[in-house]
């Protein structure tokens, strides 16, 4: 078995899964302001507060299997994006916080403080996930030790700040269809109009950060040129993009999650295929660290592998019972945030 090759798809499937999942999370944090009232800002919160903290876990679970499966890439990453990484943990840790005491007090001084603070953490988040994917595309400085040898502004490139934009955009429009899911009323046919302004800021970036792509980033189109399926990717990330506006003027919103769920694991999938067979791409090719160079040891791997194929079915399976669970309309309590 080709084992970095089965640990390389592994990590795309686990950053999907956190896009997917965690995304429409920061989308209702990035929507959050939006809310007319504190009713209907603590609806929003509680459409997500019984499943972010699951979510993350896929968050968790990719840097881990990372860490024990490309060790030095783990180490490049982690030590070239230090600060980067330290401000996106800053982020979550306060996005935590801010839905745990939000509502521990009732001033509205007290609340308008934590709602700004859900917002600003949950877009800083998103923005800084993008800022990585849009460096993963273009590379990065590394010496002949896989050092970083650049600095934290260099990281806010041009390119890495469209990304992260564009990212912000599909996450608040992914967000959005969620929350037609989990309202009613006339929250909900308002928000039924913030899908289709999230999703007129998304179609615009996402068409200039593809234009963006195709002329400036050369080996993101490679593995085209080689082989025909990367185009059938290609080919569902478009259908599944535009089947989003016509299953919500359809009025199936359920369909327009599902669509906007698979244009988000295309666009996982298109960015692994842009990196492979790189885990870190170089500014200098010389210096790129490959998933055969930066893997651990074959016994490794082999245990690993044991492990995710014991665990996972676990892992669905509790994901699936939550999401059972708390199905349906928000429905404000005694103890909702």
């Amino acid at each position: 078995m080709d084992l970095p090759l089965i640990w390389f798809i592994l990590l795309g499937v686990l950053l999907a899964g956190y896009a997917i999942l965690d995304g429409f999370d920061l989308g209702v944090g990035i929507l959050h302001p939006v809310a007319r009232d504190d009713r209907e800002r603590r609806i929003l919160m509680n459409s997500i507060g019984p499943l972010w903290d699951g979510n993350e876990v896929w968050l968790v679970t990719f840097g881990g299997a990372m860490f024990a499966a490309f060790p030095e890439a783990y180490a490049t990453i982690f030590s070239g994006f230090y600060v980067a990484f330290m401000a996106l943990l800053f982020a979550l840790i306060f996005r935590a916080v801010s839905m745990e005491f939000r509502s521990k007090r009732e001033s509205p001084l007290w609340r308008r403080f934590w709602d700004g603070a859900f917002f600003v953490s949950s877009a800083a988040a998103t923005l800084l996930f993008g800022v990585a994917v849009g460096n993963g595309m273009i590379g990065i400085p590394l010496d002949a030790r896989h050092i970083y040898a650049g600095t934290f502004l260099d990281l806010l490139r041009p390119y890495p700040l469209l990304v992260g934009l564009f990212t912000v955009a599909m996450f608040a429009m992914h967000g959005s269809i969620y929350l037609c899911l989990k309202t009613e009323g006339e929250l909900q046919q308002r928000i039924r109009r913030w899908v289709w302004r999230t999703f007129a800021a998304f179609l615009l970036l996402y068409a200039l950060t593809t234009i963006c792509t195709l002329t400036g980033v050369p080996r993101a189109t490679q593995h085209f040129r080689e082989a025909s399926w990367p185009w059938g990717v290609a080919v569902l990330s478009v259908l599944a993009v535009a089947n989003i506006p016509w299953m919500m003027h359809r009025d199936r919103p359920g369909l327009a999650f599902l669509s906007s769920c698979a244009a988000i694991a295309a666009f996982v999938c298109l960015f692994s295929l842009a990196l492979y067979p790189n885990l870190v791409t170089s500014t200098d090719p010389a210096h790129d660290l490959t998933i055969y160079g930066a893997a651990s040891s074959t016994k490794t791997l082999t245990i690993m592998l044991i492990i995710a194929a014991l665990g996972m079915p676990f892992v669905l399976a509790y994901t699936s019972v939550v999401y059972w669970v708390f199905r349906g309309k928000v429905r404000i309590g005694q103890h909702s945030y």
